[in-house]
C-alpha cells in the first residue's frame, strides 16, 4: 500500500510541476489549456497512459454533461464538464433565452462541434486531477514550485488599466453596480487621471 501511495504522489508531483502558461488561451475570463499538448506531455512521462470518453448525458433543464476517464500507472480518475457557450451558459438541444440586468440574452442550441470541444476540455480537466496544469483551476499563474522562486526573485507587477484595456468596461460596470475602486486596484495600477474617469462613470 505504501509503495502504491508513493507512486501516486510521484505522478502528481511530476505533472503539477510542469509550467503550461505558454500553451493556454483565455476567453471570457477562463483559461484553456491545449488538450493535444497536455496529452503529449503526459505520454512522454507515462507512455502507457490511456483515456476513455464516456457517453454524454442530457437533461432538458440542465443541458449536456460530458464525461471522461484517465488512467495513469493503474490509477483511474473520472471527470465531467457541462457543454457551455461563449458566455459560459449551459447549452441544450434547442435555443433558449435568459434575462440579465442588461436585457434578454440568448443561447444557441448545442451542436456536435460544441460537444466535441467540451469532451476535449473535460479530458484536460481530467489530466489536471493527476497534476497537469492543476494550478490553473486554482486561479494561480504559475506551478507551486515556480511561484516560490518568483516570490524570492521579484514582486509581481500589475497591468495598467487604461480606457484601451479590454477590461476597462468591466471595471466601470463593477463600480456602477456598487463595487469598490480598491477591488480594481488589487489587480491593476491606475493613473490619477484614469481613476477620475472611472469614478465619473459611476
Amino acid at each position: 500500500m505504501k509503495e502504491q501511495e508513493k507512486k501516486e504522489e510521484s505522478i502528481f508531483e511530476k505533472l503539477s510541476s510542469i509550467n503550461v502558461n505558454d500553451k493556454v488561451e483565455k476567453k471570457e475570463g477562463l483559461t484553456y489549456l491545449s488538450w493535444a499538448w497536455a496529452w503529449s506531455e503526459v505520454c512522454k512521462l507515462y507512455p502507457n497512459a490511456s483515456y476513455e470518453i464516456l457517453p454524454t448525458d442530457f437533461d432538458e433543464t440542465l443541458g449536456f454533461m460530458c464525461h471522461t476517464k484517465v488512467t495513469i500507472e493503474d490509477k483511474t480518475l473520472p471527470m465531467w464538464l457541462p457543454v457551455m457557450d461563449g458566455k459560459n451558459k449551459a447549452m441544450r438541444k434547442t435555443p433558449y433565452k435568459y434575462m440579465t440586468k442588461y436585457g434578454e440574452k440568448s443561447v444557441e442550441a448545442a451542436t456536435t462541434f460544441d460537444i466535441n470541444k467540451t469532451i476535449m476540455r473535460c479530458l484536460v480537466k481530467n489530466l489536471a486531477m493527476f497534476g497537469m496544469g492543476i494550478y490553473i483551476y486554482a486561479g494561480e499563474d504559475l506551478p507551486e514550485n515556480e511561484v516560490e522562486a518568483t516570490k524570492e526573485s521579484k514582486p509581481l507587477s500589475k497591468e495598467e488599466l487604461t480606457p484601451k484595456h479590454p477590461n476597462w468596461i468591466k471595471a466601470k460596470e463593477h463600480l456602477q453596480t456598487g463595487g469598490l475602486l480598491e477591488d480594481i486596484e488589487r489587480k491593476y495600477t491606475i493613473s490619477a487621471d484614469n481613476k477620475k474617469l472611472l469614478i465619473a462613470a459611476k
